[in-house]
């Protein structure tokens, strides 16, 4: 997350190294940033920049696991 704790985390825009950070947070045990790069490298979404909207992998992972990404 940003070093400077009164800063706050775009969720919309998140490093891969923060993404995984919130989402273990969240209790996932089984993210890791090879995760998330083996997933971008499968389509999906990330932006321009490399950094990743936090709702939108969800959902890409939530329809990927419901056979929707196919």
């Amino acid at each position: 997350m940003p070093e400077n704790s009164t800063q706050r985390a775009d969720a919309r825009a998140l490093k891969v190294a923060d993404l995984v950070a919130a989402l273990k947070a969240a209790g996932s045990r089984t993210i890791t940033e090879e995760t998330v790069a083996a997933d971008i490298a499968d389509g999906a979404p990330s932006n321009p920049d490399g950094t990743v909207d936090m709702l939108k992998y969800a959902a890409w992972i939530l329809m990927k696991e419901n056979g929707h990404g196919d």
